[in-house]
């Protein structure tokens, strides 16, 4: 099984700032890869160099197949294939739900627009929002409007979805509904990289989960392992603050 992702001895500075060191990482075409850590990390700007977001001073990251380098067309095509979702909703306020959901298949794919419509309700469909689909974002709450934002990702047919703390901006009775749809996202077979404080997520749903500390990837394994078997002191402190605060 080859990796849709690989990211080799992959360093990054922000200035004088190390916040990568030397990353290796393999993600495997189907799985669910989940990222927890401190603040300050290095979690959010690890994925965000998957999509190029964050661009990387050492080292190489492969994505289904195509190498990263700074060349527009390497990132393009890396793009279309790569869906993100971030904390903030980042939906144009002056379209609708549906007109934000079909503008890049239309502009981007060149999917006729019809075709665009039915397959972004399906999605609205799926995420529990048709209803919603000819409102705006401000008349929307935060947890639609971040199930908004996954359809409008998942309107590319990406191959790997990227999700930057997806509900850490919503009140906290809106975010398992936001956590319902990746579930049923990862069970659907996405490839998926989640960096989370949802432990409880995180427990559920990964295949995979790695800790990260001042930059470094300090400890992975199955979340059976790294929650209740975790190896290295910085994992045990780091989890003992969060599960018991």
């Amino acid at each position: 099984m080859d990796a849709i992702i690989r990211l080799e001895k992959v360093n990054k500075w922000f200035g004088p700032l190390h916040v990568l060191k030397e990353i290796d990482l393999a993600v495997a075409p189907g799985e669910v890869l989940v990222i927890i850590g401190p603040s300050g990390s290095g979690k959010s700007t690890l994925i965000r160099t998957i999509n190029r977001l964050e661009p990387i001073q050492q080292g190489r990251i492969v994505v289904d197949g195509v190498e990263l380098g700074d060349d527009q067309r390497s990132i393009e095509a890396i793009r279309r294939e790569v869906g993100m979702v971030f904390q903030q909703f980042n939906l144009f306020p002056h379209m609708t739900i549906l007109e934000n959901v079909i503008l890049a298949p239309t502009r981007v794919r060149r999917v006729p627009r019809e075709q665009a419509i039915q397959k972004a309700m399906e999605l609205l469909e799926r995420v529990g929002i048709a209803d919603q689909a000819h409102k705006y974002p401000a008349q929307l709450s935060g947890g639609q409007q971040q199930r908004a934002a996954i359809v409008r990702a998942l309107a590319m047919e990406p191959k790997i979805m990227l999700f930057d703390e997806p509900t850490s901006a919503l009140d906290p009775e809106m975010v398992g509904e936001v956590l319902d749809v990746m579930r049923g996202l990862a069970r659907s077979g996405m490839t998926m990289l989640v960096v989370t404080h949802e432990m409880g997520f995180a427990r559920d749903v990964a295949d995979r989960v790695i800790f990260m500390d001042e930059g470094r990837i300090v400890e992975e394994g199955t979340p059976e392992a790294i929650f209740s078997r975790p190896q290295h002191e910085r994992t045990r402190s780091f989890l003992h603050r969060i599960l018991h605060h």
